[in-house]
């Protein structure tokens, strides 16, 4: 049998490609996944263990009083802590607004705890002096001597910039300041551990309700979280990994199928002279598992290159990113997984073949017929599973069960695949008998529909990838839709530049008009008043529709405040109460009280908005008080903030608007989506593999019936367009049916996922992007048969019949 087995590894060796193809794509896309998390991670978690290098000991709390104490207790006793945490505030200079909002942390005035990176300049040595990250700096054009204010109000500091560092992903900040510093930003202030030079005893007596630990079990805490960080887009990978091995695995049984169906007068040959069936399918399976062994090691190769290559280009945009390396149990696990799914996919085309009698194994496979025991089961087993599906998404609907969701999405496709033997060929034969068919399109129908359940196979790879496709994009267009109105709702406005005190300059909206990105800006008059001795900037608003983004009312009634959350939050305590219990303040304007209904929200920055007839009534001579302006489509967030920002210093205004938050929103969507889609597009590749080996084999399966068509009268265009119109109809049919389950699955994801976060999401399909979908997929096909069919055609009549 070993002769046997090396004989038909060497005679059959093309009609195993596309099968390899198959397993190396989905061997080397677990390898290339575990080289990127692995260097991800290692990149990340390099230097997070650089903050507490200096100490043996870390007191985790969430008490700011406790951290006061741990601080000041350090300094009295001399040896050294370290705050671990961040403030966020805005930075200025000069006047001019450099960020809205920026992460600020402790720089340490002992040696022993300066943890950062130096690229210029000195570290501080006093209060007053500060490090900024050398990137962050650039981009804000901040050099060592400037002196730059963090914080608005009391809490504001000046600090001169007396170094530069290169911060480290895992624990970077913007800017580094003495604690004498960070301490004044008490509001925004966040801490969670300190870098403790101590002993234990003294943490637990300053500290009793903090927990106290060694660094390096802080370290591997940290790293830890953002291991599992990684990890989990590492396993959002993988979900497309076994997608695509599913796909392979459909590919890999059909290709076994053809092969088997077309071997069986060797297998009949082989038992009639003495060859037992145990024998036999032994033979068969060692071809399996030596083609397995074979491609895995081919997929592990080409994975290592692939993702040597990809962290290579990674590193030169993200520095932070560790070096590439094969992780053993990443690359043991993908080689283990391409030779085991070879195997499986082999294993029922192996005892089909080798049950067959040999005299039967002379009959052609006639696929499923439903009056057999075996059709009947089948089809039986198809309507449990559409049945219980659909009753399972029904539920999920109902109920807003995502595993419910699931095992129905899971339970209706296993249905459908199910039942493909006998659904494909009727919608081949639906959409192959459109009026006006000719000789050619009636032949490719019958080629098509021979064999049921090959065909069904063949339609299935390309039906997984279509359906997966095409329920994602509509999916993320939905959530996009349901995040625009969330986005509206949140930050109606890109941009709003609202005076202090002062007026602004009236050619203040010109200017502002004219900066690159802005698409329109609307000036809004106003005045300055007081509630609860808070001063507050209130601006006659009409809603300026023109500028504040769909969905969103900036239109109060007469006698309403509309008033921001972030100004309640400042008012007095008796002041905030009477706000939120009574809906109603006092507000005073040029020394008089005018009381008013008040609503709340946010989006528009920290001024309160009335209507033009309660403006006219508060003040007389209102003044142009703030500019609101909406950016383009596709205006850089960036670049827009930094020119209008220096506007607004200029102008002694603060600048606010969530073009920002909203920009970067939508970049991760835009970044999930083409994930997503480069993610679905491999099992879409391994589909195509797959149609254009069914073909490619049935060339020679078909040889003699093919040579007897060209005798008879039949052109190579002919027959050559018969193969490409039987390609066209298997790839449409799957496109078809993909498309209208995978929208299906997609309304019920929408109802079920993206309701529960925002009332009334809308159902959204992206037309463009499905059609392109359907397109690139049916005319993929298309192309899949373009090999096959010219090399049909290319066989003359004689040499085709002389074919065995």
């Amino acid at each position: 049998m070993r002769t046997v087995l090396v004989a038909s590894m060497r005679h059959h060796t093309r009609r195993y490609v596309a099968a390899s193809v198959a397993v190396v794509i989905g061997v080397a896309f677990i390898v290339v996944i575990g080289m990127l998390t692995g260097a991800t991670r290692s990149g990340l978690t390099a230097d997070a263990g650089a903050p507490v290098s200096g100490v043996d000991l870390v007191v985790s709390t969430d008490a700011p009083r406790d951290v006061e104490r741990l601080v000041d207790a350090a300094a009295e006793g001399g040896f050294p802590a370290l705050t671990l945490g961040y403030a966020m505030e805005p930075v200025s200079r000069d006047g001019v607004q450099l960020a809205q909002s920026v992460d600020v942390s402790e720089v340490s005035l002992d040696p022993r705890l300066q943890w950062q990176a130096l690229e210029g300049g000195r570290f501080p040595a006093a209060a007053g002096e500060a490090l900024a990250d050398v990137n962050r700096a650039k981009s804000n054009h901040v050099a060592i001597g400037d002196v730059v204010r963090i914080g608005s109000g009391p809490a504001a500091t000046d600090v001169e910039v007396v170094g530069l560092v290169d911060s480290p992903a895992a624990m970077g900040a913007a800017l580094y300041v003495p604690w004498d510093d960070l301490r004044r930003f008490e509001d925004t202030l966040w801490v969670d551990a300190v870098a403790w030079g101590g002993t234990e005893a003294q943490a637990s007596q300053v500290a009793r309700g903090a927990s106290v630990e060694s660094a390096d079990d802080w370290v591997a805490a940290r790293q830890a979280e953002i291991s599992r960080g990684v990890d989990i887009i590492a396993i959002m990978a993988l979900l497309f990994v076994v997608i695509a091995l599913f796909v392979g695995v459909l590919v890999i049984t059909n290709t076994f199928s053809i092969l088997f169906a077309q071997r069986m007068r060797d297998f009949a040959l082989l038992r009639c002279v003495g060859v037992t069936r145990r024998q036999l399918r032994r033979a068969i399976r060692l071809e399996a598992l030596a083609l397995g062994l074979a491609a895995a090691a081919v997929g592990v190769a080409v994975g290592a290159l692939a993702g040597a290559g990809l962290v290579a280009l990674v590193r030169r945009w993200f520095t932070d990113m560790g070096a590439a390396a094969l992780d053993p149990v990443w690359t043991g696990t993908a080689f283990a997984v391409g030779t085991l799914v070879t195997l499986a996919a082999a294993w029922l085309p192996t005892r089909s073949a080798t049950r067959v009698a040999p005299l039967a194994a002379l009959r052609p496979d006639t696929g499923v017929d439903v009056r057999s025991a075996a059709g009947r089961w089948r089809l039986a087993l198809a309507a449990l599973g559409v049945s219980a599906g659909v009753a399972l998404l029904a539920l999920a609907v109902a109920a807003g069960s995502v595993p419910a969701m699931l095992a129905g999405g899971i339970a209706s496709f296993v249905g459908v695949l199910l039942l493909g033997p006998v659904l494909v060929p009727q919608l081949i034969r639906l959409v192959g008998g459109i009026p006006g068919a000719g000789p050619v399109r009636r032949l490719a129908t019958g080629n098509a529909v021979r064999n049921p359940r090959r065909t069904a196979t063949t339609a299935a790879s390309l039906l997984v990838g279509v359906t997966l496709t095409t329920a994602i994009l509509t999916g993320l267009a939905s959530s996009r839709t349901a995040i625009d109105k969330d986005m509206d709702l949140s930050y109606p406005l890109d941009a709003t530049i609202t005076a202090g005190e002062a007026p602004l300059d009236g050619t203040l909206v010109d200017r502002v008009a004219d900066t690159p990105g802005v698409a329109e800006a609307v000036a809004l008059d106003g005045a300055t008043a007081t509630i609860g001795r808070v001063g507050v900037v209130l601006l006659g608003a009409g809603g300026d529709p023109d500028v504040v983004r769909g969905g969103a009312d900036l239109a109060p009634e007469d006698g309403v405040l509309l008033l921001p959350y972030e100004v309640v939050e400042d008012l007095p305590a008796r002041t905030a109460e009477r706000v939120w219990d009574d809906g109603e303040v006092t507000v005073t304007v040029d020394g008089r009280e005018h009381t008013l209904e008040v609503e709340t929200g946010s989006g528009w920055g920290r001024s309160g908005l009335v209507s033009a007839a309660t403006l006219s009534g508060l003040d007389r001579n209102p003044q142009p008080m703030a500019v609101w302006a909406r950016a383009g489509d596709g205006a850089d967030a960036e670049d827009l903030s930094g020119d209008l920002a220096a506007l607004a210093g200029a102008a002694g205004a603060e600048l606010d608007g969530g073009h920002g938050n909203r920009s970067w929103v939508y970049l991760q969507v835009d970044i999930l989506t083409g994930a997503v889609v480069g993610l679905l597009a491999v099992a879409i590749v391994i589909a195509l593999v797959g149609i254009a080996n069914t073909l490619g084999l049935s060339v020679l399966e078909r040889g003699r019936e093919n040579a007897l068509l060209r005798a008879m009268g039949l052109t190579r265009r002919q027959l050559g367009r018969a193969m490409a119109v039987e390609g066209l109809l298997l790839s449409s049919v799957a496109t078809l049916l993909g498309t209208a389950i995978g929208l299906v699955f997609a309304w019920v994801g929408v109802q079920v996922m993206v309701t529960a976060v925002v009332d009334d999401a809308a159902f959204t399909v992206p037309v463009w992007q499905v059609g392109a979908v359907a397109a690139v997929a049916a005319l993929a096909g298309l192309a899949a048969c373009v090999v096959p069919a010219r090399r049909a055609a290319g066989v003359t009549p004689a040499a085709g019949l002389a074919l065995d």
